[in-house]
């Protein structure tokens, strides 16, 4: 099993944090390969934590990285101000910060090599 944590910037990162949520529950690889959950990310020192403000996917064994970061361009590419959204797996983070499809492959390969 893997875990991701995705959080998600911008102007309304809750709202859409939630709607990446619901996004990834109804791409049929992700909701079949991973649990997803809404989780607090751990608060920096000094800060109160109580909002929800990370994706945990917990995965199967065979769940596809590049799915998972085709997915989130494509959620990207439906919203308005297409925010970016950072991955990050056993201590490597990657920023989807673009539309370009050559970087899906570049981030798979950067997640997969933990």
């Amino acid at each position: 099993m893997s875990e991701y944590r995705i959080s998600v910037g911008g102007d309304s990162p809750g709202r859409d944090l939630h709607q990446l949520a619901q996004w990834l529950r109804q791409d049929s690889a992700t909701r079949t390969e991973a649990t997803i959950t809404l989780q607090s990310a751990k608060p920096a020192e000094g800060q109160m934590g109580t909002a929800l403000d990370v994706i945990a996917l917990v995965t199967q064994s065979g769940f596809s990285t590049a799915s998972l970061v085709l997915t989130i361009y494509a959620w990207r590419r439906t919203r308005p101000s297409t925010p970016v959204v950072t991955i990050e797996r056993n201590g490597t983070r990657v920023t989807v910060d673009s539309g370009d499809p050559a970087e899906v492959a570049r981030i798979a390969q950067a997640l997969e090599n933990e």
